[in-house]
């Protein structure tokens, strides 16, 4: 893996992405996109999966993003684009749609549903999760709630940037709720 390259405003896209039905989303922390803010060369995923871990973010995994909307209650999540392209749809039916593509990270807040809608066929990502814990999969369903609520709530901002580490941009964008 290279470095990551120099960012600017224009490189950043931050939605925030508001409550969809059952599909909590979250209006505190917006997603956040860099475009084009990692340089990859063919067999990093070993070099990125390490990064990653030394900003912070553990339990990573290879592979693409589900057809199917779904969320994660208890955790952050940031996907690494590695390879190829695909059109990923935010917080639930009729959400908005983004194209990323590789040398892109998508950085998803607690409660973001998110779908891949269509992908080329050599899409590969790879995912990471602030704290080292499991994650949870939820789908958008009445049973899911309370619960759910409760966990998006408890969960805490990240320590660190996956990309950027302590003093990355993830913290111009999401602030602690009780500052």
């Amino acid at each position: 893996m290279k470095d990551t390259k120099s960012n600017t405003a224009g490189n950043i896209i931050a939605e925030i992405i508001p409550l969809n039905g059952y599909f909590p989303n979250n209006s505190y922390y917006p997603v956040l996109i860099y475009k084009q803010i990692i340089a990859i060369n063919k067999g990093t995923v070993n070099d990125i999966q390490h990064f990653l871990k030394q900003n912070g973010w553990h339990n990573t995994w290879v592979n693409s993003i589900y057809d199917y909307h779904h969320y994660h209650s208890n955790t952050h999540e940031a996907l690494v684009v590695y390879e190829g392209d695909c059109k990923v749809q935010l917080g639930g039916p009729n959400g908005k749609v983004h194209s990323i593509s590789q040398g892109d990270v998508i950085i998803f807040p607690v409660g973001v549903a998110h779908k891949n809608i269509e992908s080329s066929k050599n899409f590969k990502c790879i995912g990471a999760y602030p704290f080292d814990i499991d994650y949870d999969m939820h789908y958008g369903k009445k049973e899911e709630h309370p619960a759910v609520d409760h966990n998006i709530k408890s969960t805490p901002l990240p320590k660190t940037d996956p990309i950027f580490g302590e003093q990355g941009l993830l913290f111009n964008y999401w602030k602690n709720k009780y500052d």
